[in-house]
């Protein structure tokens, strides 16, 4: 039988209980520390850039969406864009859905 005064007693080479909490502690730090610089950080800026990008959206930019659909915008709103997809089709998209330019399109800027 297990005697009451052996569970207390320290580890074997005379470790405490507030050694392992403050080891334990550390160990959570390093590991969210891991986590922000490896998952949180990253998708924050990628969040950011893809935002920038959506403000800089102008009439005329052909860009793609995240449902593959190609379109050159031809009207802006606050929360929506409109593309055309074809000769006589419009598409009304919220601006989140708006993944990226397409590949061979790049914009010339006016000078003004």
């Amino acid at each position: 039988m297990i005697d009451i005064a052996f569970a207390q007693q320290t580890g074997p080479h005379g470790s405490s209980p507030v050694g392992a909490l403050l080891f334990q502690f550390i160990f959570f730090i390093l590991l969210f520390a891991l986590f922000y610089f490896l998952l949180i950080r990253p998708q924050q800026k990628a969040r950011k850039k893809h935002e920038e990008f959506l403000k800089n959206l102008k009439k005329g930019d052909r860009v793609i969406t995240t449902g593959g659909i190609w379109g050159t915008v031809v009207e802006i709103g606050d929360r929506t864009v409109t593309l055309k997809v074809d000769a006589n089709t419009r598409i009304t998209f919220t601006k989140e859905a708006i993944s990226h330019y397409q590949p061979d399109f790049k914009r010339e800027e006016k000078e003004d």
